[in-house]
């Protein structure tokens, strides 16, 4: 019998560890935005957060281009092809380029981005509070872009394990094996 080809573990470790960090940067987010009470926990939680996501999304390009993904099935639609490979791209533009234009946001408003302790990343944009307006905006839409995004990546996920039934879905799970009594 032979098995549906799979990502291979890092591949898998890393878009389940970032699928959580990106869910709660994008609920921290959304709380800064709601919650004056919160907003200076919120944000002490949502720099280096993102820092970790750029991070990961380079270290998981570097998986990818090193060990590329399984092969779609044969007999999916050309469209659906197409979609999944343009989704693919815009999901990883998004997680370098979210946490880029939120450093680059904050740089331009003079704000510090502070890790852990006195690990403060430097600017990359010289301070300048128009260029800041402007930014921040784009951070907002692009942030909910990436959640329309997730969604309908989740939908197609959800239609390759529970109606198409194809191992697409298989090939990105965890496989976590219970523990055996020797």
């Amino acid at each position: 019998m032979s098995r549906t080809p799979s990502f291979n573990r890092p591949a898998r470790l890393l878009h389940w560890i970032m699928a959580g960090l990106i869910l709660a940067m994008l609920f921290i987010g959304v709380a800064m935005v709601t919650s004056l009470a919160h907003y200076d926990a919120l944000v002490a939680l949502h720099r280096p957060l993102g820092i970790a996501i750029l991070v990961l999304a380079v270290v998981r390009i570097v998986n990818r281009w090193r060990h590329p993904p399984p092969e779609l099935p044969e007999d999916l639609p050309g469209w659906q092809r197409q979609a999944a490979h343009a989704s693919h791209l815009l999901l990883y533009a998004l997680m370098l380029g979210l946490p880029l234009l939120g450093w680059a946001m904050l740089s331009a408003a003079g704000y510090p981005i502070g890790l852990a302790g006195a690990l403060v990343l430097p600017p990359i944009l010289p301070r300048d509070p128009s260029f800041y307006a402007w930014l921040r905006p784009l951070h907002t839409i692009l942030a909910y872009a990436l959640f329309g995004l997730i969604l309908a990546h989740l939908a197609a996920a959800l239609m390759h394990g529970l109606i198409r039934r194809d191992g697409v879905f298989s090939s990105m799970t965890l496989r976590l094996r219970a523990f055996r009594a020797r």
